[in-house]
């Protein structure tokens, strides 16, 4: 157990609490902002469905232990006020706020911090991704109404991360309830929204918490200031923006080159009453591919993988559809590199004869009656799942390719919680993913052997190399991001060359389009905040909406915005 000698209080002597630096002291509250939040998820508990829209939900409702300085990223108080840490970094003890109150008016209490981790950790519930760092843990100790000791198994780099960031839940509310049942009623929340109304499938509406506990407080500053935030859901990105151009939808970040390219032009962008901006700031790239099932026979073998790759002419898909906007990946870290460090991956190109001599080398052979590839009488067949249409354009080029060598692409389209169901049970040959990333590179979940075979995990290609295995597991003790760093590039290089995904593409920067209605900090985005450090910063500009009306009865221009914002110009 820590002592008072020989652990170290956080915050530190002098600390004192500040506004965010991107927050405007001009943020009044009021308003609302709606928004395209994709198709409506299986749950929005995010212990259960670990979707972009859950995961805002709750970054809305919820409340963690500790929060990140927007600009350092250093931990500082949220729901607990003071933090210890043992000399030995295994054990940690956290102070609850005594301001802190759930809405209904209820303490939040270390009671309901360490009913969650139970919660969390019960076999029995279905919050696979969110075990992997609890494992690490022994079960808290609750050692007074407001404070609660964790104690670490082993040392890790991470620990104080995830204590850190994991949303609490009130146990006076749920404990008595079947958690894989817990997912779209929240009555009592502990954030600066709650949930106000539910279209199911259609719309879901929070409402600004006036009584929010931290209100008071510097950092609640300028934060959290529409009355209302509407998330709209479309399974296809066609119909939200078509709900956007008629002014239904006021914030719609685009995804799609051709959009950006040729569907923002005409008169409410050449008056400006649709602001149209690229964002450049420090959010974190992950990436995206067709990610392969290791699980199946046809893709075990590294040559057919490769051939895979080798069959996807990415350079054609963006110079065609693209408009040339995206850089190819050649790795799966993408901001781990530079031109000093360049990224160690292979350079993939569309190679279709190499595609040919690879699947061969394989043990695949044209049948000269068909022409299709067969192994051991077995037709080459690759069954893709998806779940909407906008992947169509890319893997019609895909299949004809394929179909070229003789390797045939069903498409096998399901809505967003079948395709989530299958993806559980590993019921899946192919399938188009995208992650997101973190300024705290950590790739266990979606790399360790061990977690290939997790329900409901993120190794949701079933991805297994022992060599890679003990390089993260050499991480676990590294508090050096450097040096962390320096090893997950060899574990990328490792990962590069096995090919379990083939690669896309991706962007470093942000399109957004939004109704000129709003008013948003100089960098328009946090440093390391997507599309969602909106709902938090920006604010309703009464007089930037009455601007809007008018200029568009009127037929007239408003003034222009900045069309790309660059972080490092704010903050030098």
């Amino acid at each position: 157990m820590a002592t008072a000698a020989s652990a170290q209080q956080f915050p530190g002597p002098g600390w004192q609490e500040e506004m965010s630096p991107f927050a405007s002291p001009d943020a009044e509250p009021g308003g609302e902002m709606s928004f395209w939040s994709g198709s409506f998820p299986k749950s929005f508990n995010y212990y259960l469905d670990t979707s972009v829209t859950s995961g805002h939900l709750f970054n809305l409702v919820f409340e963690t232990l500790l929060d990140n300085n927007g600009l350092t990223l250093e931990p500082e108080p949220n729901l607990a006020e003071t933090w210890t840490i043992s000399e030995d970094k295994l054990t940690f003890e956290f102070r609850i706020d005594e301001r802190a109150r759930w809405s209904d008016g209820v303490p939040i209490t270390a009671e309901d911090v360490a009913w969650t981790y139970a919660a969390i950790m019960d076999p029995k519930n279905l919050t696979g991704p969110h075990k992997i760092s609890f494992e690490r843990l022994y079960p808290p100790e609750v050692t007074g109404e407001r404070t609660i000791r964790f104690t670490a198994r082993e040392v890790h780099w991470n620990n104080l991360l995830s204590l850190g960031s994991f949303h609490v839940l009130p146990a006076h509310v749920f404990k008595d309830k079947d958690f894989n049942k817990i997912n779209f009623e929240f009555p009592v929340v502990s954030g600066p929204y709650a949930i106000g109304s539910l279209k199911e499938g259609i719309a879901l509406t929070l409402e600004r918490r006036r009584d929010w506990w931290q209100r008071p407080r510097p950092s609640a500053r300028g934060v959290a200031n529409f009355d209302a935030l509407k998330f709209k859901f479309f399974a296809e990105r066609e119909n939200a923006f078509a709900e956007f151009k008629t002014g239904n939808i006021d914030y719609y970040p685009v995804y799609t080159a051709s959009r950006w390219a040729a569907e923002t032009t005409g008169e409410a962008y050449d008056n400006n009453w649709i602001v149209k901006q690229e964002v450049y700031n420090y959010n974190p790239i992950g990436f995206q591919g067709f990610a392969m099932n290791l699980r199946r026979d046809k893709f075990k073998d590294r040559r057919v993988r490769l051939a895979l790759a080798h069959l996807l002419d990415r350079t054609k898909m963006n110079k065609t559809i693209m408009h040339q906007a995206y850089f190819l990946h050649q790795c799966y870290f993408e901001d781990l590199y530079d031109e000093q460090t360049p990224c160690a991956g292979p350079k993939i190109r569309f190679d279709k004869e190499l595609a040919r001599q690879l699947l061969a080398d394989a043990g695949w052979q044209v049948n000269k009656n068909t022409g299709q590839l067969e192994r051991e009488g077995q037709q080459f067949t690759i069954q893709f799942l998806t779940r909407n249409q906008s992947s169509d354009k890319f893997l019609a080029i895909y299949r004809e390719d394929l179909n070229d060598v003789g390797i045939e692409l069903e498409i096998v389209r399901k809505d967003w919680a079948a395709w989530i169901k299958d993806m559980d049970e590993f019921n899946f040959d192919m399938t188009w993913a995208a992650w997101g990333a973190s300024p705290y590179k950590d790739p266990e979940s979606l790399w360790h052997s061990k977690e290939a075979d997790r329900a409901g995990g993120q190794n949701i290609t079933g991805y297994k190399n022992p060599e890679v295995d003990a390089m993260i597991d050499s991480i676990r003790t590294e508090f050096d991001i450097n040096k962390r760093h320096g090893v997950i590039r060899e574990i990328d290089a490792i990962l590069a060359r096995d090919i379990p995904y083939v690669l896309l593409w991706n962007l470093d920067y942000r399109r957004l389009l939004y109704w000129n209605k709003f008013g948003t900090p100089k960098t328009v985005l946090p440093k390391f905040s997507g599309e969602a450090g909106a709902y938090t910063f920006w604010w309703y500009d009464e007089d930037s909406a009455a601007d809007l009306e008018y200029a568009m009865e009127t037929e007239e221009p408003l003034p222009g915005r900045d069309e790309a914002i660059y972080f490092d110009d704010v903050f030098p």
